[in-house]
């Protein structure tokens, strides 16, 4: 099947989209794709949004802010669907299914709890393509932690490389997570921590810039060690997997007294013995380490990251990946896994009791 995946993660950056063909097994063939970046008023209201939703209770209607939000953010899905549309020469009849994430404001599995705006409905009427959406909440609501959801997507991509060596495939983006792909397909994923959120957070408060853009303000600064004890003092490293976090699972406060480059560069530390950390967790050491989103653009949190792994780092592109548009197409396979009635997530790597199937088509009228 061809189908269109979208994704709008925790770092606020913009929609990727991306076409793939596959079966929803092992036989994936990227397509085009393309990136469209928000609006600084889209991320205004996205971020709104956000806050809003820390304090919006199961029992009470949405937030006007999250409603509005949801508005916005399915219009400029449609708009991404368009445009990609229009770069591949394709219709909408040539796709057979749209992958539609939406924007994550709400994560909390421990309550039974997550919540992804976007009007799956409305977005197949806009397009003309069915949709599927709504990936979380079966996993979340049969006691699992419904993240990450890319892992079996990962596994594919692995088994149509062709590749014969354990890998862990570390993302980063506005949280990290990693994926362990084993010989005897051993399939472990989880949360590690931080990824960009907290450095994006930071350099628009201090330099008016959304992203520490090439590492440059943490490389000006230098790591407090004390501080990154601090952050690094929290009970979620230790966990066992699986595991997921929410975009502010962590508080930045440990670091506001220093000043913003040491502060970026502290944070970005924090990203790294975070992912070093949840490494540990592993059965085993893989032989690469594989980064795929928007972290490994920042040449500070490479280098950092290479030196506290020991090498074996390296960008998806190494592998033939496209490491911005990963989970855009993974949410491509997934809606077609959905279709057909696969397991999205495992045990191993969501802690839901049993593979569990999911998402939520919409038909186009």
């Amino acid at each position: 099947m061809r189908a269109l995946g979208l994704m709008s993660g925790t770092s606020l950056d913009g929609i990727d989209a991306a076409i793939i063909e596959t079966d929803g097994l092992t036989e994936v063939v990227p397509g085009p794709s393309l990136a469209v970046p928000y609006t600084p008023e889209e991320r205004a209201v996205l971020r709104s949004a956000l806050e809003v939703a820390k304090i919006w209770e199961p029992d009470e209607p949405m937030p006007a802010e999250v409603a509005e939000a949801e508005r916005l953010l399915t219009l400029a899905h449609a708009q991404a669907v368009r445009a990609l549309l229009k770069k591949a020469e394709m219709t909408p009849q040539d796709i057979d299914i749209i992958g539609f994430h939406g924007q994550t404001v709400l994560h909390q599995p421990d309550r039974r709890r997550t919540v992804q705006i976007g009007m799956g409905a409305e977005l197949a009427r806009l397009t003309g393509i069915d949709v599927v959406n709504d990936f979380r909440s079966a996993d979340v609501a049969a006691g699992g932690h419904g993240a990450p959801l890319v892992p079996l997507y990962h596994q594919a991509l692995v088994k149509s490389a062709g590749i014969k060596e354990a890998i862990a495939i570390i993302n980063i983006g506005g949280v990290g997570n990693v994926t362990y792909v084993g010989l005897d397909d051993t399939l472990i994923a989880f949360d590690t921590g931080p990824g960009n959120a907290l450095i994006d957070d930071w350099c628009l408060r201090h330099t008016g810039q959304p992203v520490d853009r090439d590492g440059a303000l943490a490389e000006a600064g230098e790591v407090d060690v004390d501080v990154l004890q601090v952050l690094m003092d929290n009970e979620f490293f230790e966990l066992p997997p699986p595991k997921s976090l929410d975009r502010f699972s962590f508080s930045p406060e440990p670091v506001e007294h220093l000043s913003a480059p040491d502060g970026a560069a502290t944070l970005t530390a924090f990203t790294v013995e975070a992912i070093a950390r949840g490494i540990a967790h592993i059965p085993g050491m893989p032989t690469r380490f594989v980064v795929c989103g928007g972290g490994r653009h920042n040449p500070t949190l490479m280098s950092m990251l290479s030196k506290r792994l020991q090498g074996g780092v390296l960008p998806a592109e190494d592998l033939g990946w496209r490491g911005d548009d990963v989970e855009a197409e993974a949410f491509a396979y997934l809606a077609v896994r959905a279709l057909k009635g696969l397991p999205l997530s495992l045990p191993t790597t969501t802690g839901v009791p049993e593979p569990m199937a999911g998402g939520r088509l919409n038909k186009a009228l």
